[in-house]
């Protein structure tokens, strides 16, 4: 069994908080400003996270960790900026009118409900789900209670999601890269990455188009690597939409993975197999692989809604992902994002992490919250509850070589919370981690089933652009 987040401390036991907080903590968040003051007077928290968008929290025993994601993505780019209003463009309202109505509107529901449904009995599998979440129950809600005490970092949250202006529009419907990816003319699609820099070596793999004032290279866009080797943004087009990708990131979209043998194309991605142009890429020269691999899989699920948004796959699919195969010689971390049905997580555990020989694990939390500090459901709904399980674990740690480089090993009982962005979307975990990332120094990451790129990332799945459209970004002021 795992143990309980990634803190070196041990639980405190605490009494259970309000899930929307206490009334004297919103007293102080509402006399603190950070309006008037000046850098120097901010706390060292403070300008912490406004440099890095993580803001430590230890308190009590217990080590909780805000993220704002927006930032962290940011230190990804040097043109753009990825919008926050675009990032958290889930509509949450906080006023106290609003927070009425809602309160009436769900006991309308529960009462109808209540005449319409009879109560039944719990089966076995979400009764091991209830005690799982009893068990984290107490810690979450203390770990609540620390961020809303927080009262700097409250003052700072209105001023997360504020509305920024987009880029000039130049729309064009958002591409559906899972559907194309289905059809027969997914090998001819092609994009073009347009680098300012005139004199751009061809080596890249696609091929030059013209001469418009700097160097476009073409692409196929599907089952191929695409690289950004540059160490700047770069602006790329697909049949009139922009896309924008981070320096030094690469990415590879795959056509649509239905069967388990799809899921074999991300072999193409372990070193030593990849080929480019009859050349091997040198970041692929090395026989070490990943030190950092990210996986987000479309879990298999019986949401009409999920399905709608994305298709799944049955979970015995994942036992073929050559996780292994591309993880570093010297080591790797592994993060694992998991719903909290009990099923999966008993899976995991049992069948998928010693498949891909991931070992020394522990469970960590994501706690989802609104711009007010609430959290953005009741914590015992059971079915929709608001925070979500990630899996940490390692691969080929050398616990006996004095060669190997030095990490933190993971701890317990951590708690991450974030303002949620999109459906499904996951916070930036990289440089949360970084500490206990194992092997060299810059650390080699790759993210599996990625809706999004990160600099210096490789990034795989069948819709990693779906997060680069310029929709999602704002042009970068040169003072900011």
């Amino acid at each position: 069994m795992p143990t309980s987040g990634l803190g070196h401390s041990e639980p405190g036991s605490h009494s259970l908080p309000s899930t929307h907080g206490d009334a004297a903590v919103r007293g102080v968040v509402e006399s603190f400003s950070l309006r008037n003051l000046t850098r120097e007077e901010m706390s060292d928290e403070v300008r912490s996270f406004l440099d890095t968008g993580i803001y430590r929290l230890v308190r009590d025993g217990s080590k909780v960790v805000f993220l704002d994601p927006v930032r962290i993505l940011n230190h990804s780019y040097s043109r753009f900026w990825v919008s926050p209003s675009a990032y958290y463009s889930r509509s949450f309202e906080t006023t106290t009118a609003a927070l009425k109505t809602d309160a009436v509107e769900d006991s309308r529901i529960l009462k109808k409900r209540k005449r319409t449904r009879a109560p039944r009995d719990l089966n076995e599998s979400e009764r091991a789900a209830e005690k799982r979440h009893q068990e984290a129950r107490t810690f979450l809600l203390n770990a609540h209670k620390v961020f809303l005490e927080a009262a700097e970092l409250q003052a700072l949250l209105p001023e997360l999601v504020k509305s920024e202006v987009s880029l000039p529009t130049r729309r064009a419907s958002e591409q559906k890269f899972i559907q194309l990816g289905s059809l027969w003319q997914a090998p001819l699609y092609e994009i073009s990455l347009c680098f300012r820099n005139k004199n751009l070596s061809d080596d890249t793999g696609g091929y030059r188009l013209g001469d418009h004032g700097g160097t476009i290279i073409v692409h196929q866009l599907y089952n191929n690597l695409i690289c950004n080797e540059t160490n700047e943004d770069v602006e790329a087009e697909f049949q009139s939409n922009h896309y924008i990708l981070p320096s030094r990131s690469c990415f590879h979209m795959t056509t649509e993975f239905r069967i388990k043998s799809d899921l074999r194309q991300v072999r193409n991605l372990v070193p030593g197999n990849l080929h480019k142009s009859n050349q091997t890429l040198s970041f692929a020269h090395s026989k070490d692989g990943f030190n950092f691999i990210v996986i987000d899989p479309p879990w298999e699920n019986g949401s009409a809604c999920q399905k709608a948004m994305y298709p799944t796959l049955p979970n015995r699919n994942f036992l073929y992902l050559p996780v292994k195969e591309l993880a570093h010689e010297e080591g790797a971390l592994v993060a694992l994002w998991t719903t909290n049905r009990e099923k999966l997580r008993i899976f995991v555990e049992n069948e998928l992490f010693p498949a891909w020989g991931v070992t020394k694990f522990v469970l960590s939390y994501w706690l989802k919250v609104k711009p007010d500090g609430s959290l953005i459901g009741e914590l015992d709904l059971f079915h929709h509850r608001p925070y979500e399980c990630l899996l940490l674990g390692y691969i080929n740690l050398q616990n006996d070589d004095s060669r190997a480089m030095p990490f933190e090993y993971l701890g317990i009982n951590q708690v991450i919370v974030s303002i949620p962005g999109d459906y499904s979307r996951k916070p930036p975990l990289g440089q949360l981690l970084k500490d206990h990332i194992p092997g060299p120094k810059p650390a080699k990451c790759i993210e599996l089933f990625a809706r999004e790129l990160g600099a210096g990332w490789t990034s795989w799945g069948n819709e990693p652009l779906h997060f680069q459209d310029s929709k999602y970004f704002v042009e970068r002021d040169n003072e900011r």
